[in-house]
């Protein structure tokens, strides 16, 4: 069995941590990535921790001939796909970035698999599939509700893409992972969330207003129908997102797949809010974190976190990691790489 795998976006926050999980594991990867989201600093900071080498190539994959390029000089059978906008507001005022790279960075990875008589690919989902689910937690069968944004949109359609794939062409397999709320950095705090511009998760919002980069913390809305009138989200550690992506590659490569195209929930089961989180890295850090009410963000749910039971019976995997530890990483992170003490 050939022990690579290609990860494009591999240079990105999920990307680079799941690298260095499959690395740890024994295997070889090669990283696509354009760079237009993510910083090839990570690259350097993958070695570092795992004391391996890395291929890595500069190349975007919506370009289908300089991405053959890739097949053309690597042999691996199996590849995880992150490559992908993903900032929700942003998406809704360009609506056609998303749809041209989301989509013709999967379509030209599924066809390039094909061609080169590769196999397997994972997808790097999201529970905004879901959107404002009826019933909590969500399940693999929870029914998909009309996207919020299109962002979400693309998720759905490249979704339906890879699982029309593999019924269609017989040579293919896919796993679409349906991740929750990545946070957190490697225990190393050699990698991390890295955002470019305003960021547009809560965990990197909270470290740079502790770190002074940020004047205010804004919360958005007060009056949820929650305990404490504050979202509620499913908050997964990047640690545990990336070795979920393990566990999908060595289902697929190990022929344990029930069938040749499934769905994983990757979160923790529970629902943690807000205010709840603020509070934990506050109480976690001994820190400080000015914050303030601010209105509701259009598209924002009220709330939704996962039943796990599905990826933890098939792919034998759960998440580990306690909030207390994340919390603690995406400081350490954050502090070097402001130069805090």
């Amino acid at each position: 069995m050939n022990k690579r795998v290609l990860i494009t976006g591999g240079a990105g926050y999920i990307g680079s941590h799941t690298a260095v999980e499959l690395l740890g594991a024994g295997y070889d990867v090669v990283i696509a990535d354009n760079l237009s989201n993510s910083d090839i600093s990570s690259i350097e900071g993958i070695r570092s921790i795992t004391g391996r080498d890395v291929d890595f190539v500069e190349v975007d994959c919506c370009d289908r001939e300089a991405f053959a390029r890739v097949f053309e000089r690597y042999e691996f059978d199996s590849a995880i796909h992150f490559a992908a906008s993903k900032a929700v507001g942003e998406s809704v005022s360009e609506p056609l970035k998303y749809y041209r790279n989301n989509l013709l960075s999967l379509i030209n990875l599924v066809d390039l698999m094909r061609e080169y008589g590769r196999r397997n690919i994972v997808f790097s989902s999201s529970a905004t599939v879901y959107g404002e689910a009826e019933q909590l937690p969500v399940t693999e069968l929870t029914p998909r509700k009309s996207a919020t944004s299109p962002y979400g949109n693309t998720k759905q359609i490249c979704e339906d893409i890879l699982r029309d794939s593999v019924a269609a062409y017989g040579t293919l397999n896919g796993i679409s992972l349906r991740y929750f709320n990545p946070m957190g950095a490697h225990p190393s705090a050699l990698i991390g969330e890295l955002p470019r511009g305003v960021p547009n998760n809560l965990v990197p919002f909270i470290t740079q207003t502790a770190a002074g980069v940020r004047e205010c913390l804004s919360i958005f809305g007060d009056d949820y129908p929650t305990p404490d009138g504050s979202c509620i989200r499913d908050y997964i550690d990047i640690v545990d997102l990336a070795r979920a992506h393990v566990a999908a590659i060595e289902r697929m490569t190990g022929g344990r797949s029930k069938s040749s195209y499934e769905i994983f929930n990757i979160g923790t089961g529970r629902g943690v809010s807000v205010k709840e989180l603020v509070e934990a890295f506050e109480r976690v850090n001994g820190v400080k974190v000015n914050r303030r009410t601010a209105p509701k963000r259009a598209g924002d749910i009220a709330a939704i976190w996962a039943d796990t039971t599905l990826a933890g019976e098939e792919l034998g995997w759960k998440a580990e990691r306690s909030i207390e530890q994340t919390l603690d990483a995406a400081w350490r992170w954050e502090k070097r790489i402001r130069g805090l003490k």
